[in-house]
């Protein structure tokens, strides 16, 4: 699984620098740029931001980030809560329990 796999080796006898040859090396063509592809036509119609388009857009985004953000502390300030108040709880309770085996 993890050994190395290697490229058949080739099979080719080498060229020796000593062989005559024979014909003469055919002229090097370049090669014919490829076409460029035309994208389609849209129907759509194209969006611009005008300066008072983009205030507001920037103004909506930062008032979606400031309600994302209260929603979220707010939650995070329920959890706390709910914790605080489930170890108050859990304290008289453990002090009540602890009354009554005195007695």
């Amino acid at each position: 699984m993890f050994t190395p796999k290697y490229p058949p080796q080739d099979t080719a006898p080498p060229a020796t620098a000593n062989a005559p040859t024979t014909h003469a090396p055919a002229p090097v063509q370049p090669p014919a740029p490829a076409p460029v592809p035309v994208a389609p036509a849209s129907n759509r119609p194209v969006v611009q931001l005008t300066p008072g388009s983009a205030l507001a857009l920037a103004a909506g985004g930062g008032a979606v980030v400031l309600v994302v953000g209260a929603v979220l502390v707010s939650l995070l300030l329920a959890v706390a809560i709910t914790g605080v108040s489930v170890a108050v709880v859990a304290v008289v309770l453990r002090l009540l329990v602890k009354d009554l085996h005195k007695h």
